[in-house]
């Protein structure tokens, strides 16, 4: 899904319904046969597990399209002294209504959504800029899974049932590392999905460069790849980082695509950065040797 909500109204509750109503009509438009219905980050207009009359809607929704939902919503908690503070969250809910998962954002925003060195250093922005550094981490790379329908093809393979498929969120900029997604596929994880609102980049190139990171992680991983985003570039990416599908930004638009799901456990997926960790070693040696050894052949001086 892009639902294109505008950045202004996405909070006002003047606007819920409207919101809703998009996600809706967007859902509707993939047909009955989907396996997966994604929504971006921070989708929902409200924090859904405070708000049981919209979590009805929502599950209604679902059931409406046959298809479980993965939608990005804030989570409300408390610390030890009752103090509040939120998880950027995504959930998977299913047809019925039953939550299936949720993943929390572990990487967050520096100054968008924690402050470093807030209790020490940093003391001063709280008074100076209001609403950051609400947020907490989340515990790490939670794979979710989902059962796809049968299809007509295997509807005549007597005992023949779908067996549920794993998969990894990565939320917004958790994208942009390497081994933090990395870490989904080494869970288990057979495609990957990534949900974001990019409405704050406006119509500059940032939107172009987020996407173009989701190619890298595809590749590294050779794992499939979905994007939602709220305003734009939402698309797909096959295991080996071709583009198969990119929506122009601020736009309502809603995509779909059959993706492929295996493990292919790369070299990378399981290592991690060791290969570009022995190169930086291996070039350090050289330079040492280098410097040693031009040191150690430099002429004796001779007085004449």
């Amino acid at each position: 899904m892009q639902p294109n909500v505008d950045q202004a109204v996405k909070w006002d509750t003047a606007y819920r319904e409207e919101t809703l109503a998009r996600f809706d009509r967007l859902t509707e438009q993939l047909g009955r046969a989907t396996d997966l219905v994604i929504w971006p980050e921070a989708a929902t207009p409200f924090v859904f597990e405070r708000e049981p009359v919209y979590q009805l809607q929502l599950i209604a929704l679902a059931n409406r399209a046959q298809a479980p939902i993965l939608f990005g919503s804030p989570a409300l908690r408390f610390y030890p002294d009752r103090r509040p503070y939120l998880l950027n969250s995504a959930y998977l809910i299913s047809p019925n209504g039953q939550l299936l998962g949720r993943y929390d954002k572990h990487h967050l925003v520096p100054f968008g959504e924690y402050i470093p060195f807030r209790s020490s250093l940093l003391f001063f922005l709280d008074k100076l800029v209001e609403g950051i550094g609400d947020f907490e981490a989340g515990t790490g790379p939670t794979v979710l899974t989902v059962t796809p329908k049968l299809r007509s093809a295997s509807a005549g393979l007597a005992g023949t049932t779908p067996r549920p498929v794993e998969f990894g969120v990565a939320i917004c900029y958790e994208v942009i590392f390497p081994n933090l997604v990395r870490q989904f596929a080494a869970n288990g994880a057979e495609f990957l999905v990534t949900v974001t609102n990019d409405a704050w980049f406006g119509s500059s190139s940032a939107a172009s460069q987020h996407f173009s990171m989701v190619v890298f992680r595809s590749v590294e991983n050779h794992l499939a790849f979905a994007r939602s985003a709220n305003t734009g570039i939402s698309g797909f990416i096959d295991p080996f980082g071709h583009i198969v599908e990119a929506t122009p930004i601020f736009t309502e638009q809603a995509v779909k695509a059959t993706m492929q799901v295996w493990r292919p456990d790369t070299f990378y997926s399981r290592h991690g950065d060791v290969f570009a960790y022995g190169c930086a070693i291996i070039c350090a040696l050289l330079f040492l040797f280098g410097l040693f050894r031009t040191k150690g052949s430099e002429p004796d001086a001779v007085a004449v």
